[in-house]
């Protein structure tokens, strides 16, 4: 049964004034006006809703229960605009991001904490994944943001934010080669122990293709799919590896590793990737989101020199 709102709020106005008239007063119409929407009302529920009393008008048992719905539905429509408001001001909402494992610690030590202490009503839902899933993710909507590292071109993908993030030779601060000046060579690269990424990675798909285009391969000594251990492995002296200088700006910092520039085209020209749907709608709090990041993260930044 479609019931307009209009005659809600007509009678729910005439029982609450106990008459005709003083309705009409109330809501700036005629009363035969009121009376018409009211019987109209009447005719929908088959039954009389209004009785005259010496004291007025007052509801029939059928307009008990209309004006207990009235009531409910008003209840539920200043619930609906509370919570519509306050998501339109950030206070509440749900984020989903997706995002590569190199880019957490750049993610979440200043950008997210900032953004999460400004907004504090919103969710923020982090799941991390390898470049194939964070597309996937992205193109099904499970996510409203993705963070990736190396470009994969997909019809529904659009490119929010993109920067030019090299991939870098990553060493101990003592190995021979934090020494050299000029950028390293496949080459020399190629006959030095190397920690890398698992094959099908992002990152390790385009260390395999630069390998390959120069006819040589890498001499792998750990393999892994997980940052930690790329990192530990290089400080441990177990093999140098190949990541972007956001990937370990903490173990810049501290002076633990070094980051060199390759001699490589396809790892100069690397890039950071911020990723969306195409045609999807974000909501406020993602776009303050996807502003937010683009002008915070260090993967969003242009690379300083070598390190």
């Amino acid at each position: 049964m479609d019931i307009p709102h209009q005659r809600l709020v007509y009678f729910r106005v005439t029982v609450e004034s106990g008459s005709l008239r003083k309705a009409a007063a109330r809501l700036g119409i005629a009363p035969s006006a009121v009376s018409r929407q009211i019987s109209l009302l009447e005719a929908a529920f088959e039954a009389p809703l209004l009785e005259r009393t010496p004291r007025g008008i007052r509801p029939t048992p059928v307009g008990e229960m209309a004006l207990d719905y009235c009531r409910r539905r008003g209840d539920l429509d200043d619930e609906f605009i509370t919570r519509l408001e306050a998501y339109q001001r950030l206070e509440t909402g749900t984020i989903s991001l997706v995002v590569g494992e190199g880019f957490i610690n750049d993610l979440i030590d200043a950008p997210l904490r900032a953004f999460a202490e400004r907004y504090r009503g919103v969710r923020l839902d982090i799941e991390q994944a390898g470049t194939d899933e964070i597309i996937e993710s992205v193109v099904e909507d499970r996510a409203h943001i993705g963070l990736m590292f190396h470009e994969r071109v997909h019809p529904q993908i659009r490119f929010w934010a993109s920067s030019g993030q090299p991939l870098l030779a990553i060493c101990p601060a003592d190995h021979p080669l934090a020494g050299d000046p000029d950028p390293i060579s496949l080459q020399r690269l190629s006959g030095i122990p190397m920690a890398l990424w698992k094959p099908g990675h992002g990152v390790r798909r385009l260390v395999d293709q630069a390998f390959a285009q120069a006819s040589l391969h890498p001499q792998v000594a750990v393999e892994t799919n997980s940052m930690a251990v790329l990192r530990r492995a290089v400080v441990a002296g177990m093999g140098i590896t190949l990541l972007p200088r956001f990937a370990v700006a903490h173990e810049i910092v501290e002076g633990s590793v070094v980051a060199l520039p390759v001699a490589s085209a396809l790892f100069q020209n690397s890039q950071a990737h911020m990723i969306t749907r195409v045609g999807r709608r974000q909501p406020q709090a993602s776009l303050k989101l996807l502003r937010h990041l683009a002008a915070w993260m260090q993967a969003f930044r242009a690379p300083t020199g070598r390190s």
